[in-house]
């Protein structure tokens, strides 16, 4: 069913976004690409090593985003654990979409037949935005394998997504929109930062242009299924988030998490991952290491 599944849009629209992926990933730490057959299509993969040989971290990229998106993360994260990184299916990189994904359940088990084919028992996710909601969502439908959750402003998982950002999100997809607009929305979207030069913003302009999506936008997370989630969870929320109302879904996270660490960063933005690379990875290591212990976390809420 080729017209139900992503797929960029020309041989032109491919060729452009595979010449800023390219670019992009220059940067980054040397790493070894894997890709990994599921159901639903090959799913590209880069292992990172850390300098430990603790259980890896596999990190989740929101909308329109791929791997180097997490440039500014790679470097502080590595000396705590190997990570791995994923394009995700359905999005634009490098992953290749060929069957159509549904729904909740169709994310999780592409996701799941990933980690299974990259051999890892077990695994710490970290998502930001609907990576985010990528990783809580696994952590519903797959228990065994997600040895904690790393949430980082995750959308439509303890809250809706705002009346305004619904309102704002075409101007990053449609045809025709002029590339000025294009910029102002991911500013605000970015709390205000300037993100005409970053690279990794570009490449995002380029997926929103290049690629089409087709599968259904994330259901919000119900409370029974945040209750069902086993694993650990520390959810980091941008107080000055755009895209929902970061109070309210740090409440709702404290209410339903049985194992939940939850924090307000009240200066962050919903770029927090590019905004705090340093503090995440202190605070994801310690987490980590905790989670890796057989003791089981207390419920805690700083």
């Amino acid at each position: 069913m080729p017209g139900r599944v992503g797929a960029f849009k020309s041989e032109a629209a491919r060729a452009h976004f595979r010449t800023r992926y390219e670019a992009t990933m220059a940067p980054l730490p040397p790493s070894e690409p894997v890709d990994v057959p599921t159901s639903f299509g090959t799913v590209r993969a880069y292992r990172f090593t850390g300098g430990t040989d603790k259980t890896p971290a596999l990190l989740l990229s929101g909308r329109n985003a791929s791997t180097p998106m997490w440039h500014t993360n790679l470097v502080p994260l590595l000396p705590h654990r190997p990570v791995i990184c994923v394009d995700p299916l359905g999005e634009p990189g490098m992953s290749v979409q060929t069957a159509p994904i549904t729904g909740p359940h169709d994310e999780a088990r592409w996701l799941d037949e990933t980690i299974a084919g990259l051999a890892l028992p077990r695994v710490h996710l970290m998502g930001v935005s609907i990576g985010g909601w990528t990783a809580a969502n696994y952590g519903v439908h797959h228990h065994d394998r997600a040895a904690s959750l790393v949430l980082l402003d995750p959308v439509l998982t303890f809250a809706p997504i705002a009346a305004k950002a619904v309102l704002a999100s075409p101007a990053l997809f449609l045809p025709g929109v002029p590339t000025a607009l294009r910029r102002r929305v991911m500013r605000w979207i970015a709390g205000g930062a300037e993100v005409d030069d970053a690279p990794e913003a570009a490449l995002i302009a380029a997926g929103s242009t290049d690629y089409a999506i087709r599968k259904p936008m994330p259901k919000r997370l119900t409370d029974n299924q945040l209750r069902s989630l086993r694993m650990p969870v520390l959810a980091l929320m941008a107080g000055r988030s755009v895209m929902h109302d970061a109070t309210r879904a740090a409440e709702r996270a404290r209410n339903t998490l049985a194992s939940g660490q939850v924090e307000l960063w009240a200066d962050a933005s919903h770029a927090i991952n590019g905004e705090y690379p340093e503090r995440i990875a202190a605070r994801a290591a310690r987490f980590w290491d905790d989670a890796d212990q057989p003791c089981d976390l207390a419920t805690s809420v700083e």
